[in-house]
């Protein structure tokens, strides 16, 4: 999440070297309609594959990222790269909060409250930092940001095999229970 907003919010700066700083708001509109088709996606994986479909969308996002690192000045990869990244995005929060609701089990209605909690640190930690760092290194240190956040993110959900995520399908259709 605050490897998203860091982007998401200082996006007039991070599409300027591509000469797109005039083209955000549909940018934003190419996000917005890839976030819906990603969400459709995640209704389609998120209760047979909750652990691959979240790894697969921030494995994703981070070669995304890293493809702005290397392509920024070029429309075509920021068109396409926005395309992909909502892609992954749009069905974010659904995936989480289905992997925190069955890591918590009983605890799920106050893990979710903190999950608000989480979100909003996130939109409000990705405007300080974004601001942070382009006052310091400048717009092109945004997609570096980015690319490590979101694959400190990767790891974090890899590592959590054993307590984010349960083995099997995560209704128990088809596990023998």
């Amino acid at each position: 999440m605050l490897a998203h907003n860091v982007l998401y919010t200082y996006i007039v700066p991070f599409v300027t070297p591509a000469g797109l700083a005039g083209q955000a708001d549909r940018i934003l509109l190419l996000f917005g309609v890839a976030a819906l088709f990603g969400i459709w996606l995640t209704s389609r994986t998120v209760d047979r594959a909750l652990r691959l479909s979240v790894l697969l969308s921030l494995a994703i996002f981070v070669v995304v990222a890293g493809g702005f690192v290397i392509g920024s000045a070029s429309p075509a990869v920021i068109m396409i790269g926005v395309t992909i990244w909502g892609l992954t995005f749009g069905g974010a929060a659904t995936l989480l909060q289905t992997a925190l609701a069955d890591a918590a089990g009983d605890g799920a209605d106050v893990a979710l409250s903190m999950n608000v909690v989480a979100w909003n640190s996130a939109i409000a930690g990705g405007g300080l930092l974004g601001g942070s760092l382009l006052d310091i290194w400048g717009a092109a240190s945004l997609p570096w940001a980015v690319t490590a956040l979101a694959a400190t993110g990767f790891l974090i959900a890899w590592k959590a095999r054993s307590h984010g995520f349960r083995s099997g399908h995560r209704l128990g259709h088809g596990n023998g229970k």
